[in-house]
């Protein structure tokens, strides 16, 4: 007891007198102490020696290479081991194996500066350090560095060799580049520090690299050893800069690079990995660094060509290291140590001094209370959702609007936009093209030479360039071709567009380019993953505004830490479920269940989309067209939304008129449609009609009047083929005649009120058609078009899609067998709409479930979307509301409402304050103001026949939004 107390007391006077081993004690000092102490005083002296060196260990295949590092862990007693290749579950076992064979625990060591996937396989990808560099938000780039430190954790590795901290000011660097946050040393130092501070968090260890600065050189040190040639105030200023920041935060480890630094170390040659002057006088002395010190790899050009094997590691540790890295040969190295010791060239307080350091770090990790690594779910804890939720967090805060002349980002006023996209590139591009579609109409314009390509250009105003380039690794090449750079100037040189340029690589790449005077606006995206991709065209149109700073020099026109701010237009973004407070599992229950109805034969196929919070979290589709299909659906597909229609055409354009006081919700259809007068219909208000408490039938098969004796197409009203006075197509080889539009309009005159209840009808939908074209003397069609779909950017929404869509891309409706005899496919399923020419106010919209969700989403904006106003948020709160509730009617004006009862449209578990609607065809669609919510259904449960009910009855529709709602996270816990 009185040894241990002894020394405690001694180890105590060291860390108040000189705050050594600062970085690395516990707050459980006495304890940490302790463990050190006992495990020291029972080594021998190779043991000790031992604790110095860390070795590369084998993995994958090598069996033989893992035996040889078995020995070196059973018999002499390693140190460290530092993984490179391979797998993670592999890893994880030879962890596990490695560690049961230690007599003193191993300190396990890796390279992921951007997380395991630098070495392994089957892990994640974090953006790269210059990426980071770009983003303004420190506590963006913590999270990533925790992410990393968890996942190192989670594999059993204690120290990751991250952050790099060098500043990159020489374009040419081969081996830094990406690696480095970039040129600026206070941004360095930043983005350096909350990187350490978010990993250390997660119980790593750091390591700031490659000391004394790797940044400012073209030669790559693992190929031969590059010179430093500034003087020490340069040195001092720039390089030197970020260790001394991080060191006063509590840095861990130092990495000293093998570098060639006369100002620092006058002898010829000697690398600073060997140097003493560099590592003892100027970063343990006058730093005052006292955590761990490590050499760059030993067996690297740089520096093992300085002495024979065993003398350069000698060399390294007489020069102040603690850790030697990948020796060439740790026998030899070994025997050399144990000469010099019993030559006393290393002395007992030297190797004390550094192997006490060593276990202090490995009591720090929890290596004194060693477990193994647990592979049960390994690759699933390091794939977790939560990796996709931080890369997007830090790509959207890192990309940078370099360049925005004519303020073209986010890009405004689609329906005067014609869009090309041109690719650049050797890497992939569908994510950034896919995602560039779901906002507006974009063509990928190709051309064999410069003059081709040019002339197909010459119709479009606006031209989105991409260079992609390869996204494995920091150090792929990056660079425009010769020919791009050519193209690029003659295609923006062409005044008849607007040329936007993205950039999908390391931002050195723009230093090529000629000139940006005809080149409107440059976005650097840094990196061409699929999440960059995404954000890139998000920040494009304005779903997400643009927070990136350029983290280096790239031009005269833009220095580092250029940046052009562009604000959000409240587009819909795409993202992950937790982004949101959603919860990836328990969403999985929706394929489930949309699987099982197609299996039941409710409907061949279906898309089914959520947003939540202005993010599109779930977007996806299922089965086929019809259960013949050899094609899958996919969420491009258009569906018959039926009485969808209601809510997204007629309902908008009737709302926009009542602001407008073209219309009011006092008003009457005689008011609308004088000849109502005398009807029994005059009086039936706006308000009572679009609640569906104005006495309407309702329906009325206007379709059975026009069929003859054998229930066929009669004559009298169809023919075949088109005529002046036969012009409205019902369908192929079925035209009717234009007179029966004022046939349909008497015959709704005719009716009688019923009952004073709660009855659903189409009925009002035909009036206010006709009141809407007749006050415009415009076709509805046209007029929503014009007014909301083309600027809203639905540019999948249409009536009478075969106008404008191929056939294949438009699902079935049903196999008709009662009128049409048919299969009802590119043409409007409902009757009264397709005898209205397909343009119905009740129905005759085809869209798909991503632009449906736009248009939700402007109502749930209160009437705003993509920097436009639509509507004003008075209005929608005026017709979202419940006017005769107290009459057992749940109804809005013109939106479906929660049920007031106990069966209804919704899951139950939905607001008051949401509303939505449903359609005939096997739609649904529903928005909720207080979670934010928008759920779209899509599917053609009418294919092959009408009569299938199966969806009604099963609720499907409803229970998919219960699981959506179950899949809520309480927040507030977490």
């Amino acid at each position: 007891m009185g040894r241990h107390l002894l020394s405690f007391l001694l180890f105590s006077f060291l860390l108040v007198a000189r705050g050594q081993y600062a970085p690395l004690v516990t707050s459980d000092t006495l304890s940490q102490i302790e463990w050190v102490n006992d495990q020291y005083s029972v080594m021998s002296l190779d043991e000790k020696i031992s604790q110095l060196f860390m070795v590369m260990a084998a993995s994958g295949n090598d069996k033989a290479g893992i035996e040889i590092t078995k020995g070196l862990v059973k018999e002499h007693k390693i140190g460290g081991l530092i993984f490179s290749r391979g797998g993670p579950l592999q890893q994880a076992k030879l962890t596990n194996e490695y560690q049961s064979l230690a007599k003193t625990p191993l300190l396990i060591g890796m390279d992921a500066e951007w997380g395991l996937a630098m070495r392994l396989d089957s892990t994640y990808a974090f953006p790269w350090n210059m990426t980071l560099g770009a983003i303004a938000d420190t506590a963006v780039v913590s999270k990533v560095g925790y992410q990393i430190g968890k996942h190192a954790s989670r594999i059993g590795v204690h120290i990751n060799f991250a952050p790099d901290i060098d500043i990159n000011i020489d374009p040419r660097n081969p081996i830094i580049g990406n690696r480095s946050f970039g040129e600026d040393r206070e941004n360095v130092a930043l983005k350096g520090i909350a990187f350490m501070k978010g990993m250390e968090s997660a119980g790593v260890l750091s390591s700031g690299k490659h000391f004394p600065g790797h940044g400012d050189t073209f030669v790559d040190s693992h190929k031969s050893l590059p010179t430093l040639d500034f003087t020490r105030q340069r040195l001092d200023s720039i390089e030197l800069y970020p260790f001394k920041k991080l060191i006063k935060e509590g840095l861990s480890s130092v990495m000293v690079a093998h570098l060639n630094v006369p100002d620092l170390e006058p002898e010829n040659g000697r690398p600073s990995s060997l140097s003493k002057k560099i590592i003892t006088n100027l970063l343990k002395n006058e730093l005052k660094f006292e955590g761990l010190v490590f050499t760059d790899a030993l067996n690297m050009k740089g520096v093992s060509n300085f002495a024979s094997n065993g003398i350069t590691e000698l060399e390294a540790f007489l020069a102040g290291n603690d850790i030697l890295l990948m020796p060439k040969d740790f026998k030899k190295c070994k025997d050399t140590f144990i000469k010099a010791y019993q030559n006393g060239l290393i002395t007992d307080r030297r190797l004390a001094y550094s192997v006490k350091k060593i276990l202090m770090a490995k009591y720090k990790v929890g290596l004194h209370e060693y477990r193994p690594v647990d592979t049960n779910n390994l690759l699933e804890d390091l794939n977790s959702p939560e990796n996709d939720v931080i890369y997007e967090e830090a790509i959207e805060n890192a990309i940078t609007v370099v360049s925005d002349k004519l303020n073209l980002i986010g890009i405004k006023k689609l329906e005067n936009k014609k869009i090309a996209y041109v690719k650049f590139g050797d890497g992939v591009n569908s994510t950034f093209l896919e995602t560039l579609k779901k906002y507006a109409k974009v063509t990928q314009v190709n051309g064999k030479d410069i003059a081709t390509l040019k002339k197909k250009l010459f119709d479009y105003n606006l031209i989105i360039i991409g260079l992609h380039k390869n996204n494995d690794s920091p150090w792929k090449p990056y660079k425009f071709s010769q020919k791009e750079l050519f193209w690029l100037q003659e295609i923006s040189r062409q005044r008849t567009s607007n040329v936007l340029l993205t950039v999908f690589a390391k931002p050195y790449a723009l230093l090529d380019v000629v000139s940006y005077q005809y080149v409107d606006g440059v976005v650097m995206a840094y990196q061409n993953s699929r999440l960059a991709q995404q954000k890139a065209a998000e920040v494009l149109f304005g779903a997400v505004s643009a927070k990136g700073v350029l983290p280096v020099s790239v031009s005269s026109e833009f220095p580092v830490n250029t940046s052009v701010k562009t604000k959000a237009l409240m587009r819909l973004g795409y993202s992950q479920p937790e982004r949101v407070g959603m919860s990836s599992s328990k969403l999985a229950v929706v394929d489930k269940l949309v699987q099982n109805g197609i299996d039941s034969l409710m409907f061949p196929g279906a898309q089914v989309l959520i947003a939540r919070r202005g993010k599109v979290i779930y977007n996806k589709a299922f089965g086929k067209p019809t259960y013949k299909s050899e094609d899958s659906l996919t969420t491009n597909h258009l569906y018959d939304l039926a009485s969808l229609t209601k809510i997204l055409s007629t309902l908008p354009a009737v709302m926009k008129m009542e602001e407008d006081g073209k219309i009011a919700l006092n008003d009457t259809f005689q008011d609308l449609i004088p000849e109502y007068a005398d009807t029994e219909l005059k009086d039936v208000s706006v308000l009572k009609a679009l609640s569906h408490y104005g006495r309407l039938p309702s329906w009325i098969a206007f379709y059975l009047a026009t069929l003859n004796e054998k229930r066929r197409p009669s004559p009298e009203f169809y023919r075949n083929n088109p005529s002046d006075e036969f012009s409205i197509k019902i369908t192929d080889g079925l035209y009717l005649t234009d007179s029966y539009k004022d046939s349909i309009y008497n015959r709704i005159g005719r009716q009688s009120l019923k009952s004073n209840r709660y009855r659903y009808s189409d009925v009002p939908y035909y009036v206010f058609k006709k009141y809407i074209e007749d006050t415009y003397n415009s076709g509805l069609d046209r007029l929503i078009d014009n007014y909301l779909f083309k600027p809203l950017g639905a540019n999948y929404t249409s009536y009478n899609p075969l106008d404008k869509f191929s056939i294949n891309t438009i699902v079935p409706s049903e196999v008709d067998t009662y009128y049409r005899y048919k299969v009802v496919h590119g043409y409007v399923h409902d009757m009264g709409a397709a005898m209205q020419g397909g343009v119905g106010g009740h129905a005759g919209l085809f869209s798909n479930a991503n632009d449906v969700a736009k248009i939700m989403q402007m109502y749930l904006q209160g009437g705003y979307y993509g920097g436009d106003r639509f509507l004003n948020a008075r209005t929608i709160e005026k017709f979202n509301k419940c006017y005769f509730c107290d009459k057992k009617v749940r109804r809005g004006v013109g939106f479906d409402k929660p049920q007031l009862e106990a069966k209804g449209p919704t899951c139950g578990c939905v607001s008051r304050k949401s509303f939505g609607h449903s359609g005939f065809t096997g739609t649904f669609t529903w928005a909720d103001p207080e979670e934010e919510i928008v759920y779209v259904f899509l599917s053609n449960r009418t294919y092959p026949s009408s009569t299938n009910r199966l969806l009604v009855k099963s609720e499907l529709r409803s229970r998919i939004q219960k699981a959506i709602y179950d899949s809520l996270i309480n927040e507030a816990e977490n």
